[in-house]
Parts: structure tokens; C-alpha cells; sequence
């Protein structure tokens, strides 16, 4: 899924009205309309009370809109005004209008002098106060009525944003933006969605297909994507019947030391596990005990030295190698590691150990092979590109970084990003339970082996982050976040390929629908 900017989905606006001919007024009842239909299809005519709270931008009006269709449904509606500005948009003006000519109850206006409503534990609430375009702090008053939504423990309902959040900066506080239990989203998600300075702002989001041009859909670039099941399903190589282990390339894992062993057996567990047609080991001596007896598969090659690695030779030819996995940062092996890189061309994706020797050592990142892969956890990426301020800041200077040496970098967490110079790929898939050791060494594995398989390092990185995550979530049923492990992850991989060509299950509500329906024409035969 693209993840359009604030100025694309402006864009997009323009352009949709234009070629459909209808005018922005008609496209804000469009969107409307479709929070009316969420609405309604959830609530069923259920009288609660529901509070929609309207700016005096276009935001205010997608309000307006929702708060008529529902009042001419017999819903329960108390709407309401902020009136923060004597500025008014057109489109706003024509919903006010055509609001008052629906009702009696006249819309209220709230000012900073007003009392607020009384809100009750189980009514509802549509914020629909501010838009993706607001451009200065709300008002200290707006600020009070924030926090009144959020002391009233009323079910939140966010019009495409929750009031006071912006789309690329975190909030100076927490309690400038309204807290939503739900935001519904016009047309693409947002990217502070999923980062962790702002996606507490959202518990939950769901993205309304407003009826933008289909063109310009297609062929808007982005630099931010959502990556889902749609979007891996391309990068799938099937396998062809006559192929053998040597289609499926050679991946060499390059890691371990004393007491660290097993996550250089992870890492080339999973390798194996994703499709890597073989796979070798280089460990330290005291590993080779532990593989050969543990993992039968791989094929392995030690080191001279018995606890770390200290002479990185070998003379098979991988395909790709994954390096750094429990390798620790012992003087020799740091040594060993500036060998290697000088000599190296073979496709690398780095890990752990191996990141924080390069971070000690920064000259050696002009070594890296273009499209060398980084999977770096938090702290390990703060070693490679400094300290940052908030989240965007971070990804700023992951952009940056990536550019000056032509690297992917792969930043886990609870949405695992992978960003390539100025292109941004978020992972839908994963869960808590992956926060749990080892479970990054898996990671380097199922890239290295995509790799291995003829996959480039970009598509080998997004497809692998998605199956990791896939694996995961397949392996935490009947388990739970607390008792998997990474060992879980890899022994599920063949379960996330799979779940690749299954047919989703409809939606609760949808398949209620459906249902009734059929009850519903079963009568009418009889």
C-alpha cells in the first residue's frame, strides 16, 4: 500500500475533482458518506450518544457531513463547532448550511469561553477538529478540550487524523492531540502511524477508499509503503521443477564465539529453513561440536583460533554471506574483519557484532559492497548514525546514511522499516513475542537466504522482514507472546510461505453480513 504526503493527497484531491468532474464539496460528502457507512454498519441504529466535534476547516466539514447522514438516520447526534478561527473554508460553509437545513439542533459553537458537554463512559466521539493541515499548536483551550475527550473515557473516533498530530513531526506534548481509540484514514494510512512517538496517538487505523483517481493511484510514486501480502506476492520466485540445490545458491554465515554459538545455529538455521540451497558455518573451533551435532545440515568451516574468530579464510565461493551473529568484538576479530572487507565482493548482510565493529571503525563502511544489508537494533543503529531527537529525526539520518554508502539499512522494531536512500518500506507483519533473544539472528538468516537465492538484497530484505513477522505471528498462536522463541520463528517459515496463497477470511462484521443475507433469501424462497 502507498503512503501518500499531506501535499500528494492534495493533489490527488484536485485531480479527482477535475477528471470525475464533481465538485470538492461532492468528494467531502463522498468521504463522508464513508464514515457514515463504518458507522452505521457497526452501530445498527444503536441509540448512544454520539458527540461529533467539527472544526472550521475542511476536516470540520468531512464532520458535518457524517454528523447529517447520521441524524437522518435517527442516531442520537450532539454536534458541535470549535470555532478557533473567524476563518471558515467554502466547503466547510456549504456542510454548515445544508446541516441546518436537515435539523433544528443547530450545530453548537464552542469557544474558549464556553463550558465543554458533558461526555459520558460509553458515548462516542467524532474528532473531526483538525485535518492533515494544521500548521500551528492548538489553542490552550483546544488543548483542554483534547484532554476533556480523553478524561471522559468515551469511545474515540478520529476523522483521517487525530486532531493535533501532524504527518512528519512529533507533537511538542502529548496533550496537544486528541487520543484515539480509532482513526479512519482517507485514501492511504500515515506514517506516524507506525512509529513509536506517535503511534500511541491511534490504537487502531483503517484506511476508507474515497474514490481517487484510479491513475493517479497507480502511478504516484511514494517514498513511504505499507508492505502487506499484496505487496510480497510479486517478489515470489516460484521454483521450477528440474531445479537442484545448487539453483538455490550458497549462503555462509560468518559469526559465533564462546557462549555465543547458537546465533550463528540460528542464522543458518533459517537460511536453510527460507530456501538457501546449502549452507556453511564459519565459527570458531569451539563451535563446531555444537553445529555438527545440532544442525546436520550445514556444513562448516573453523576457525584456527578455539573462542572468537580471528582469520576470516575460506575457499569455497558463496553466494552471499551473512557476518556479525554472536561474533563478538574481540581485538583479533575486529583485525580479521578489516581483512575480510578489503578483499571482499560477495553480497553481505550484517548483523549484531558485526555493526558494532563497523561503528568503532567507520572507515570500514566505504568497504561495504553497494546494497550491503544492515539489520541493526536500536541501539546499534545509534552507534552507526549518532543520537537523534525524535523519530522522523531518526529516519532523516538513516536516509542520509544510506546515501553516503549505498547500504540498506533495516531497523527493527514493532514495525520493522527498511529504507533505502530516500524510499521507506514499513513491515506489516510481527508481533511482542519476537522480542526475545535470537530472533534477529533468525532475521539475518532469512535474508541471507533469500539472497542466496537469486532475490537482490532490496527485495530479499522487504520479503524477508515480512516472512520473519508472518513466521511469527503463525508461530504465536497456542503459544502466546511469553513462550515463543526464535527457534518457534524458524520452524513456522514454511507456514509463512505458504499462508502466501490462502484466501483471507472476510471481516467479522462483513461475514455477519453475509450471513444474514442468506437467511434473508432462504425466507423469501420458502
Amino acid at each position: 500500500m502507498k503512503i501518500f504526503s499531506d501535499k500528494q493527497i492534495y493533489e490527488g484531491d484536485k485531480l479527482t475533482a477535475k477528471k470525475q468532474n464533481i465538485t470538492s464539496t461532492e468528494l467531502m460528502e463522498r468521504a463522508g458518506i464513508q464514515i457514515f457507512n463504518w458507522l452505521h454498519l457497526r452501530m445498527q441504529g444503536a441509540q448512544v450518544p454520539i458527540h461529533v466535534f467539527c472544526g472550521i476547516g475542511n476536516n470540520g466539514g468531512n464532520g458535518l457531513v457524517v454528523a447529517r447522514h447520521l441524524i437522518n438516520h435517527g442516531y442520537h447526534v450532539n454536534t458541535y463547532v470549535v470555532n478557533f478561527s473567524d476563518k471558515r473554508t467554502r466547503d466547510f460553509l456549504c456542510n454548515y448550511d445544508l446541516i441546518k437545513q436537515t435539523t433544528k439542533k443547530w450545530p453548537t459553537l464552542i469557544g474558549p469561553d464556553d463550558d465543554f458537554p458533558e461526555i459520558g463512559p460509553d458515548d462516542i466521539i467524532i474528532d473531526a477538529v483538525f485535518g492533515i493541515g494544521l500548521n500551528r499548536p492548538a489553542d490552550d483551550w483546544v488543548v483542554n478540550l483534547f484532554q476533556h475527550f480523553k478524561v471522559s473515557k468515551a469511545f474515540t473516533l478520529s476523522v483521517d487524523i487525530p486532531s493535533g498530530m501532524k504527518t512528519d513531526a512529533v507533537p511538542a506534548d502529548d496533550n496537544n492531540v486528541v487520543w484515539a481509540n480509532h482513526t479512519l484514514s482517507f485514501q492511504s494510512t500515515k506514517l506516524a502511524f507506525f512509529l513509536p512517538d506517535t503511534a500511541k496517538f491511534t490504537e487502531q487505523w483503517e484506511v476508507l477508499d474515497i474514490g481517487f483517481d484510479r491513475e493517479y493511484l497507480i502511478k504516484t510514486q511514494t517514498a513511504v509503503d505499507l508492505i502487506g501480502k499484496q505487496e510480497v506476492l510479486p517478489i515470489y520466485k516460484p521454483r521450477d521443477k528440474f531445479s537442484h540445490k545448487g539453483t538455490f545458491g550458497h549462503a555462509l554465515i560468518i559469526g559465533g564465539s564462546y557462549g555465543k554459538i547458537g546465533a550463528a545455529i540460528l542464522a543458518s538455521r533459517s537460511a536453510l529453513s527460507i530456501g538457501a540451497g546449502l549452507v556453511t558455518a564459519f565459527v570458531p573451533k569451539c563451535g563446531y561440536i555444537p553445529i555438527q551435532s545440532s544442525f546436520p545440515e550445514a556444513m562448516i568451516i573453523t576457525d584456527e583460533q578455539e573462542e572468537w574468530i580471528s582469520n576470516i579464510q575460506f575457499t569455497i565461493t558463496p553466494t552471499v554471506i551473512g557476518l556479525g551473529v554472536g561474533m563478538g568484538t574481540e581485538k583479533a576479530t575486529a583485525e580479521a574483519l578489516q581483512v575480510f572487507l578489503t578483499t571482499n565482493k560477495t553480497p553481505l548482510v550484517i548483523d549484531a557484532d558485526g555493526i558494532n565493529l563497523l561503528s568503532k571503525n567507520k572507515d570500514l563502511l566505504k568497504l561495504l559492497p553497494q546494497n550491503t544489508v544492515l539489520t541493526p537494533h536500536p541501539k546499534e543503529l545509534e552507534r552507526l548514525i549518532g543520537v537523534w531527537k525524535d523519530d522522523f529525526d531518526k529516519l532523516k539520518k538513516v536516509k542520509a546514511f544510506s546515501k553516503k554508502y549505498h547500504l540498506i539499512v533495516v531497523i527493527k522494531g514493532a514495525y520493522t522499516l527498511t529504507v533505502l536512500e530516500d524510499k521507506i518500506y514499513i513491515n506489516s507483519t510481527g508481533n511482542p513475542g519476537l522480542a526475545t533473544a535470537g530472533t534477529g539472528d533468525v532475521l539475518t538468516g532469512v535474508i541471507t537466504g533469500l539472497i542466496a537465492q537469486g532475490y537482490d538484497s532490496l527485495a530479499a530484505s522487504v520479503f524477508g522482514v515480512y516472512l520473519h513477522g508472518k513466521s511469527a505471528d503463525i508461530a504465536v498462536q497456542g503459544l502466546g507472546y511469553e513462550a515463543m522463541t526464535a527457534t518457534h520463528v524458524i520452524d513456522t517459515l514454511g507456514d509463512a510461505y505458504l499462508n502466501l496463497f490462502e484466501q483471507p477470511e472476510p471481516p467479522k462484521v462483513e461475514a455477519e453480513e453475509k450471513e444474514g443475507e442468506k437467511k434473508e433469501k432462504k425466507s423469501k424462497t420458502k
